[in-house]
């Protein structure tokens, strides 16, 4: 655990709980709500078959950074939770959503 709070730069053993806690109602909530997602732009078990899983994982996914931060600010965490969703969209290629910032 300190190599892990070492390389997110925290140092209290309760912000680990807390940003271990947003990672699991975060992964919940992006279970929950891919569902009514899916409903609305229209992908359903019966069009897709096997393939329904796999993509509806692939449209939620790019939708987990943005629950990532609702909840990451909820508990009192967007310092840690922001820098860390901004990674995960650019790596996503979506880093288009933030302006570049000027050095």
């Amino acid at each position: 655990m300190e190599n892990l709070k070492k390389r997110w730069g925290i140092t209290s053993n309760f912000q680990l709980v807390i940003i271990f806690v947003v990672f699991a109602i975060t992964g919940s909530a992006s279970a929950w709500l891919s569902k009514p997602v899916c409903n609305l732009i229209g992908i359903t078990k019966e069009d897709l078959g096997l393939w329904f899983t796999p993509v509806r994982l692939i449209v939620i996914f790019p939708l987990y950074p943005f629950v990532l931060i609702f909840f990451g600010y909820l508990f009192g965490q967007s310092k840690f939770f922001f820098p860390f969703s901004k990674k995960m969209l650019r790596s996503m290629g979506l880093g288009f959503i933030f302006k570049e910032e000027k050095k």
